[in-house]
């Protein structure tokens, strides 16, 4: 039975890994992590006596002294272990009989089956890591490119963290400054030179719009470049689909019309993972059921970051389309294997291909590659991915143009000082130094078991 995520006290246990593989990882963690652990470890000696970050060879055994397993546990003593409690990291084969009797076994002596995100949930609530760290740690999880690991791996190391303590603590110097105006008020003194805090709230408000700006990019990179393909039909956009994934994944006929809903597939070009959307072709027609894919032609359009646009070779115009601010868009000429070589259009847009030969797919993927900019990102870039934190940045751009207001209509201190908490607050939203149990639920409950 689960227990209270918000309660701490109580020992927990999980799987930290899948099985099915050659080993498992059984985490164990809380106050009597190593008392527990001793009562069904067997080893050279007693887990009680040894240090932390050490190893220990030996065997699990039930209740009535049988053996369950040969495994290796690997010990971490409180405050330095993931959580901040003392933590047992049980190694075993990776049948699910044994993980089931370690669970079984370890729950029998007093622990609890831990929730979705625990784990790092209390590594949060024992400060080993602040609320956008932890939350990178699913990011990295979940990370399925090249791009959205290293994004996910410098929230995680704390890059993100250290601007946004930079900039709470430049706002936490001008609010001192204007509360201790506040102390000498009856004296009309001021402690912070109105031009200074200009520059200050300055530099903060386009650091703070210079990561909302990363947000565009960094969650297209995280959650995968939407690309909504679409043409007439018959003009070879399940065809296109199925080459640039290199799969039969979408049904190809000569019949106009065969694909009457949208079809996704997705591949990772360069590091970077493209989600396509095969589309029913844009056409008048009073088929009720083709006409529900139209419809949803033209949602796929609105949702897509890029827009792959086809005609075929004997028909080469394009219909309009109404694109949003912000969308790519990308003209194609298919089917062109059957026009002769002297027929061939010279400028490279719209740009020719053959889905069908495969002609011109690798330098389509070099298109859709440059649609996503990742001049900014090396190493150390500081990139939002995360809508929570988005949404907090908005709030927080918005505060700071209203500080900026009232120190330019030369309202109070109080005033002022007002405007830049709420700053303060939407950026201590991001981690978690302003928060509340129910957004800490809704975050960790996203999380795997065992993490």
């Amino acid at each position: 039975m689960l227990h209270n995520i918000t309660e701490t006290s109580t020992t927990i246990i999980a799987p930290a890994t899948a099985t099915g593989g050659a080993t498992i990882v059984i985490r164990l963690s809380g106050s009597q992590a190593i008392e527990i652990a001793d009562k069904m470890f067997r080893g050279r000696r007693k887990l009680a006596e040894a240090e932390g970050y050490t190893l220990h060879y030996g065997t699990i055994r039930n209740e009535d002294g049988c053996v369950v397993d040969d495994v290796v546990v690997a010990l971490f003593r409180a405050p330095n272990s993931y959580t901040g409690d003392d933590t047992v990291e049980i190694t075993t084969h990776g049948s699910e009989h044994i993980c089931s009797e370690v669970l079984r076994i370890a729950i029998g002596y007093g622990a609890k089956m831990a929730t979705a995100g625990e784990f790092t949930r209390r590594a949060f609530l024992a400060g080993k890591m602040d609320l956008s760290r932890a939350e990178a740690v699913a990011d990295i999880i979940a990370s399925d490119s090249r791009w959205s690991h290293n994004i996910a791996t410098t929230q995680m190391r704390g890059g993100y963290s250290a601007k946004l303590q930079e900039l709470r603590g430049e706002l936490l110097r001008l609010c001192s400054l204007l509360e201790l105006e506040l102390d000498f008020s009856e004296e009309d003194v001021e402690f912070a030179d109105r031009s200074m805090l200009r520059a200050i709230l300055a530099e903060v408000e386009k650091q703070v719009a210079m990561l909302i700006a990363s947000f565009s990019v960094g969650n297209a990179i995280k959650n995968g470049v939407n690309v909504a393909i679409v043409g007439e039909p018959n003009v070879g956009k399940s065809t296109l689909l199925n080459a640039l994934i290199e799969d039969d994944r979408a049904m190809v006929s000569d019949v106009a019309g065969t694909t009457r809903d949208t079809i996704e597939a997705t591949t990772i070009i360069d590091g970077i993972r493209f989600r396509f959307v095969d589309t029913a072709g844009l056409r008048t027609t009073d088929d009720q059921l083709e006409q529900m894919g139209i419809t949803r032609t033209y949602r796929a359009i609105d949702n897509a970051h890029v827009v792959l646009h086809l005609t075929t070779a004997d028909n080469p115009e394009f219909q309009n389309i109404e694109l949003k601010d912000g969308q790519s868009y990308i003209q194609i000429i298919n089917k062109i294997d059957k026009l002769t070589s002297s027929d061939l259009p010279v400028s490279n847009k719209p740009l020719c291909i053959s889905a069908k030969q495969g002609r011109g797919i690798d330098r389509l993927r070099e298109v859709l590659r440059s649609t996503v900019d990742t001049s900014q990102l090396n190493a150390n870039s500081v990139v939002v991915s995360n809508m929570r934190h988005y949404d907090a940045l908005k709030s927080a751009s918005e505060a700071l143009s209203m500080a900026r207001t009232a120190i330019n209509n030369n309202l109070s201190a109080e005033l002022i000082s007002e405007d830049i908490r709420q700053v303060l607050h939407h950026l201590g939203e991001i981690t978690g130094e302003i928060t509340s149990d129910d957004i800490l639920h809704s975050i960790f409950s996203k999380f795997c078991i065992g993490k």
